[in-house]
């Protein structure tokens, strides 16, 4: 995106913007929510709505799709919230943000920590991505490929490019990117693999039915203890708690889990092996680059926390491998 200035009597205040090829395709609203990001999103509605922001001198809806060299009219009062975000902008991400898991021109691919919120919203000021945008080049294009739950750990792709963002959504889609997880299950399951195939509902509509959107996962137990189990887990989608609502319907939830979990068994597990949230870790992603077709194999190592926990398991009782 790149600012002129502006003919008229308007130029002391308001600004017009014209989109970079990159940013062509975006939704108007999305690409106002990040180039006016300290704006709460229901004023920049509102601005759409009563034609305050103008795209080649006309009107738009939010679901217009910007196109490269459009240019976009900002009002005067939403001028000085151009790329702002608080007063001093999010925090800074730790040092080992800046060696990545895997980085070109196209992806990057991080080892998110358990308990970082991927992006802002419900109460969080800035998100992980915010974090990024404010510590990378400012004109940079950084998209999420895929979201993680706070406190879930591991691998998280990002798009540096729009047309590796657009790839990367239709490789999800068409299940082409293999994501692996390890995951601590309260209890001692009696079998050692099982697939959930289970809708995750999410909603109850007015007239009480309860639609879901399919999902399933597979579940490899890989180490026993007496009162909990390792698993190796693999999704072929990628719902919203997908895998902590299906460890949960086979009666053993993920350990830690706030919401799906056994609250006796946690409060047992963070007292006894110091476990302070889910343990659960997207420990490898499998894909074919979007650009090159070379086939990548990330892998993001174990938190120390969560090998701390596995450690005081193995010093209470031994672990018992199966295979």
């Amino acid at each position: 995106m790149n600012s002129d200035s502006p003919a008229g009597p308007e130029s002391h205040s308001a600004k017009r913007l014209r989109v970079a090829d990159g940013q062509a395709g975006q939704r108007l609203d999305n690409w106002l929510f990040r180039e006016l990001k300290s704006m709460p999103k229901s004023h920049i509605y509102r601005l759409i709505r009563t034609g305050q922001v103008r795209v080649g001198g006309g009107r738009c809806r939010p679901g217009y799709r910007v196109k490269s060299g459009d240019e976009v009219r900002i009002p005067p009062q939403a001028a000085p919230g151009l790329r702002r975000t608080r007063k001093n902008g999010p925090h800074p991400l730790p040092d080992f943000f800046l060696q990545p898991l895997y980085e070109d021109e196209d992806l990057l691919i991080l080892n998110k920590p358990a308990g970082l919120a991927v992006h802002g919203g419900s109460g969080i000021d800035s998100g992980l991505i915010e974090r990024l945008r404010h510590g990378r080049r400012e004109r940079e294009f950084l998209e999420l490929a895929h979201r993680l739950d706070r406190g879930t750990s591991g691998c998280l792709i990002l798009a540096r490019n729009r047309s590796t963002l657009l790839a990367l959504h239709q490789a999800l889609r068409n299940q082409k990117i293999t994501k692996g997880y390890l995951g601590l299950l309260a209890g001692t399951p009696a079998w050692k693999t099982q697939t959930v195939d289970q809708a995750i509902t999410r909603h109850v509509l007015p007239d009480g039915t309860t639609p879901g959107k399919d999902a399933r996962s597979h579940f490899r137990i890989v180490r026993l203890w007496t009162a909990c189990a390792l698993a190796e887990i693999s999704i072929e989608t990628g719902r919203t708690h997908q895998i902590r609502i299906h460890a949960a319907s086979l009666g053993h939830p993920i350990a830690g889990d706030p919401r799906y979990g056994d609250r006796t068994f946690n409060r047992r597990l963070k007292t006894d092996c110091g476990l302070n949230g889910p343990f659960l870790h997207a420990r490898s992603v499998r894909l074919v680059h979007p650009r090159t077709h070379e086939p990548l194999f990330i892998q993001a190592p174990l938190p120390a926390g969560h090998e701390a926990v596995l450690a005081r398991l193995d010093g209470r009782d031994e672990a018992q491998g199966t295979g």
